[in-house]
């Protein structure tokens, strides 16, 4: 979460790069804290009253706050209370699956205003998938929910690494279709906004991390389980993604040297015994074994396999605990080298909830270090399939939380007009 300790050392009026550190640093505040008085901003950013004045009046023509009328009064005149406009705006969160586009509409808030998907061959078909995700962005403005509120940005989520330096470059590797190239450049012109670009389970992180099972951990690992498997990391409070942004790429730790051959040139690698096709195959071998199954002699996707798994199907149970297996032996090797307090799994095997969790959860106390699964909660995430939309719309919001600039003009709601200066 933004800011839980703000630091106000050092901050000034002004800054030749960013003209307004102390103003954005209160509006953070506000933003925090929902509703709070000029005097509170006093006590918490050992400022001036006078100073807290005049930088609330710079702020409140943006149309972010807005005045509501009288607090409780600790002895003298009450003060009036501010209260940051979470409907001000709106942000679109995009999500680019292997096999879906999905995309969230959200408040300043994380709340999910609108959720639109659709199933799409995004791997192998660029064009298709850039007129999806304009159709859908468009889809969920033109929508009821949206209200007309000025758009702050869109944030997208790609199944493959980001290097922040040049995020529009995508993984040749992973989406060999794309020729290294997101190619959504006219979508942010279209619509006058920045448009901001992270990894799926770096998103899925910060969405669990701001608001879901993760608020209050500084130090978390995120795994998300769909066609491909990535994790993101919290450390610290901030998603760490190393040197070149490929921090995390989980689905490719060799947990079988001798297994199937992996796309990106390795053998054995967790992608190739737990993400989605390898599930389906597996669930196709198994089928002989288990011919009572629902699944037996059938083409099965990941989804139904899902679905007779928690029915209590046997051939679907033996899928899942042989997966829970082999994510506990990557998730042991976690949690010795980077010991976070939380481990959450996210992307569709989330689903199982527990068939997955108890059979992890006992690889991992077989293979980690007592101190460092003493230390470790392993859970699914909160929002579910949501996740990693809302972590792209969140994207944007901590961006512009940091530059207030960043926030397009809004309609400034009528006001009170009594002034607290002295309060």
């Amino acid at each position: 979460m933004i800011d839980d300790n703000l630091n106000w050392k050092g901050l000034r009026r002004t800054h030749p790069d960013h003209p307004r550190p102390l103003a954005d640093a209160v509006l953070r505040l506000i933003w925090r804290e929902r509703r709070i008085s000029r005097a509170e901003i006093a006590r918490h950013a050992s400022l001036s009253r006078s100073t807290v004045s005049e930088i609330v009046s710079e702020i409140l023509p943006m149309g972010l706050v807005a005045e509501i009328g009288e607090g409780p009064s600790g002895g003298g005149r009450r003060p009036i209370v501010l209260e940051f406009r979470d409907d001000a705006c709106v942000i679109l969160g995009v999500e680019m699956g292997a096999i879906h586009v999905a995309v969230a509409l959200t408040d300043l808030r994380g709340h999910v205003l609108l959720w639109e998907s659709r199933e799409h061959p995004v791997r192998t078909d660029p064009p298709g998938t850039r007129k999806l995700i304009a159709e859908l962005c468009k889809l969920c403005l033109d929508a009821p929910a949206a209200r007309g509120r000025p758009l702050v940005g869109i944030g997208v989520a790609v199944p493959c690494p980001v290097n922040p330096s040049n995020p529009d470059r995508l993984s040749k590797v992973v989406l060999p279709a794309w020729e290294g190239r997101l190619g959504l450049d006219e979508l942010a012109r279209q619509h006058g906004v920045p448009m901001m670009v992270d990894n799926d389970a770096n998103l899925g992180a910060v969405a669990e991390h701001w608001w879901g099972v993760g608020r209050g951990a500084d130090d978390i690992a995120y795994i998300k389980v769909a066609t491909g498997i990535g994790s993101g990391h919290v450390i610290g409070g901030e998603i760490y993604r190393g040197a070149t942004g490929f921090a995390g790429e989980i689905g490719h730790i060799a947990i079988d040297p001798n297994g199937k051959p992996c796309i990106c040139g390795l053998q054995g690698c967790l992608v190739t015994l737990i993400g989605g096709p390898a599930l389906v195959a597996r669930a196709a071998e198994l089928s002989a074994e288990f011919p009572e199954s629902r699944l037996a002699g059938k083409k099965n996707t990941i989804n139904e396999i899902e679905d007779a798994a928690l029915a209590g199907d046997p051939l679907a149970l033996q899928v899942a605990r042989e997966a829970a297996a082999h994510m506990g032996r990557a998730v042991a090797s976690l949690l010795n080298l980077l010991n976070p307090s939380l481990v959450i799994v996210g992307g569709d095997l989330s689903r199982l909830g527990d068939l997955l969790l108890d059979p992890l959860r006992e690889t991992v106390e077989r293979r980690t270090l007592v101190s460092s699964v003493a230390a470790a909660e392993i859970r699914t995430g909160d929002l579910g399939l949501q996740s990693v939309a809302i972590g792209a719309a969140t994207l944007v919001l901590k961006a512009a939380l940091a530059d207030s600039r960043l926030f397009p003009a809004v309609e400034v709601s009528p006001v009170n007009s009594a002034q607290d200066s002295a309060t």
